[in-house]
């Protein structure tokens, strides 16, 4: 007699394969030191807009941080003023308590295509007790949320490798 398989398989989508690797390891890098912080002063999370974001980057008010794939970079640009961090890359989260650390009192914005991905990593992480977080909901090609970065006629840099290594060594210690 063979034994019951009581256990329904759960499909783990990409969606909940971020948001369970995000939960652990946030529970595990910042239980201690990023709780022991208080939440940023400067702007509580939230939506911003793709042109406060780009002015708020460049004046230092903001961190942005575009989430987007590679690909995505190098079809339509970076915003001026953001990071490149690929959320699908191992060490997105590590990068982003490195910005928190070095910048504690400066909110972190996400920007990603059209500002559901963004959407979601902000909420994810926020849940978590990452402070400080901001969403550019609009994105960087719009979409139900408003016209986006682009079509707003805001700045892009191109999207190599070597200049997002250089913006990188800029802002990551």
């Amino acid at each position: 007699m063979q034994p019951k398989d009581t256990f329904k398989r759960i499909k783990l989508t990409r969606r909940r394969v971020i948001a369970l690797a995000t939960a652990g390891f946030m529970g595990l890098t910042l239980a201690g030191p990023l709780h022991a912080q208080s939440a940023p002063e400067a702007e509580p999370t939230g939506i911003i807009t793709p042109t406060d974001a780009h002015d708020q980057a460049l004046s230092g008010a903001v961190i942005l941080v575009d989430i987007r794939r590679p690909d995505e970079w190098l079809e339509t640009g970076i915003g001026e003023g953001a990071l490149a961090l690929d959320m699908r890359n191992d060490e997105f989260v590590r990068q982003l308590v490195t910005l928190r650390r070095a910048n504690p009192d400066t909110p972190i914005a996400l920007i990603c295509r059209t500002g559901n991905r963004s959407k979601f990593v902000v909420s994810t992480l926020s849940g978590q007790g990452f402070p400080g977080l901001m969403d550019v909901a609009e994105g960087m090609v719009g979409g139900r949320n408003g016209p986006g970065w682009i079509a707003t006629g805001l700045a892009t840099y191109a999207g190599t490798p070597e200049n997002i290594t250089a913006q990188l060594a800029k802002m990551l210690p």
